[in-house]
């Protein structure tokens, strides 16, 4: 069965008995990651229990076939439902997914992790056809959905964040849900877990150095003309395991913000004003870097790299296209634009 965006979340706290495998995939690992663990955690309450949880990797399960009726038709030694998770799991199961789908347990639940699967992928398209299966996408989350994270994760721990904090923040961790998961947490122990609520200083103080720092070097290189220097922070964030999605649309939004400057410019407002009426605002560090790159940067040529950042996300979306191959292409051309 497939979900519908409302759907899911309600999905994820509460699966839907009649699917008796559940397909988690997409872009964003962190996300994909949570919210299998998180259907996981309603068939068993320890994801370590030997007895009750079996693990299988995707390609030991192409391999041995058996594996998964073998495991998902075993009865708890301890008595209620059995999770098989499988791990990496890409389309070469999808024969053995079918067949079992035919017969499935009535009680033990199969949670399937997957990377990126495009439209035509045979694993996403049976999940999505079939009426005891279902599937939970994880794309990469823009700040709208990363803001409403912050308020429901500090709102547990007693505190309430100013729009602009929020804006800030969401911004600055956007892209990979356990890594923002992972700063919220940080934000709560800088402020020394008293409630209240967290200013925009607070969230820089807390979180300036947020793991977006490498795609900032990254932005601020290409945007600055430092073809080598911007390479070098691409190389380091696919080996760091950034999605390239969150690359992109990183480098498109800096290139949009630019862009709207400019036109604020062009309006009759300062430099100075025009910055300060960014949302979310400028870190402080990178102010200077970002008025030399206002400068450098004319209309033109901020709408030709926004064209070329686009056509180059589209593209990214293709089953079997080289992207990283294609983004650092785009990298070292936008950087080397004078």
């Amino acid at each position: 069965m497939k979900l519908g965006w409302k759907q899911i979340d309600p999905f994820v706290k509460n699966p839907d008995p009649r699917a008796r495998a559940v397909l988690v995939y997409g872009p964003d690992d962190g996300l994909m990651r949570e919210r299998a663990r998180l259907i996981a955690g309603s068939v068993v309450p320890d994801l370590n229990d030997p007895f009750n949880v079996a693990v299988i990797n995707g390609d030991q399960l192409a391999q041995d076939p058996a594996l998964l009726p073998d495991e998902a038709h075993a009865m708890s030694m301890m008595g209620g439902a059995r999770l098989i998770r499988i791990e990496s799991a890409g389309d070469k199961i999808t024969p053995v997914l079918k067949e079992y789908l035919a017969a499935p347990s009535d009680v033990n639940l199969v949670v399937i992790e997957a990377g990126a699967l495009g439209p035509k992928s045979p694993l996403r398209k049976l999940c999505e056809s079939a009426k005891n299966a279902a599937v939970i996408p994880c794309y990469v989350e823009d700040e709208r959905g990363i803001s409403n994270l912050v308020r429901e994760i500090l709102s547990e721990s007693g505190y309430s964040i100013q729009g602009d904090a929020n804006s800030w923040l969401s911004a600055n961790i956007a892209g990979d849900r356990m890594r923002a998961r992972g700063e919220i947490e940080k934000l709560v122990l800088y402020m020394g877990g008293k409630g209240g609520t967290i200013t925009l200083e607070d969230a820089q103080a807390a979180c300036g150095e947020a793991g977006t720092g490498s795609l900032d070097d990254l932005v601020y290189a290409v945007a600055g003309n430092k073809p080598e220097a911007a390479l070098t922070s691409f190389s380091r964030l696919t080996q760091e395991g950034v999605p390239i999605m969150v690359v992109l649309r990183t480098l498109q939004n800096h290139f949009r913000r630019l862009h709207y400057t400019r036109s604020l410019m062009q309006s009759g407002l300062t430099q100075d004003q025009a910055i300060k009426s960014l949302q979310p605002p400028i870190f402080f560090k990178y102010e200077p870097p970002f008025k030399a790159q206002i400068q450098r940067w004319d209309m033109k040529k901020l709408q030709i790299v926004m064209e070329k950042l686009a056509t180059l996300e589209a593209q990214t979306k293709r089953t079997g296209t080289p992207v990283e191959t294609l983004c650092a292409q785009a990298i070292l051309s936008v950087s080397s634009i004078r």
